[in-house]
C-alpha cells in the first residue's frame, strides 16, 4: 500500500513540475505576447473571421432541412 501511494504522489509531483516547466518555456518563447494573432492564424480567405462555415449536418443557422 505504501508503494502505491508513493507512486501516486510521485506522479502528481512530476505532473506539477512538467506543467510549470511548460508554462515557463511558453513564456520565454513569447507565446503569450499577442494571443489575438495566434487565435486568428487558423483563418484564411475561405473561412474569414466571424463567419461560420462549418455546420452540423442538416442544421444551418438554426434551420433544419
Amino acid at each position: 500500500m505504501f508503494l502505491i501511494s508513493m507512486i501516486i504522489w510521485a506522479t502528481a509531483l512530476l505532473g506539477a513540475v512538467m506543467t510549470v516547466w511548460a508554462l515557463s518555456w511558453a513564456v520565454k518563447r513569447g507565446e503569450f505576447r499577442n494571443p489575438r494573432q495566434g487565435a486568428a492564424s487558423i483563418f484564411d480567405d475561405e473561412e474569414p473571421i466571424g463567419r461560420q462555415t462549418d455546420f452540423f449536418p442538416a442544421i444551418r443557422q438554426g434551420v433544419r432541412s
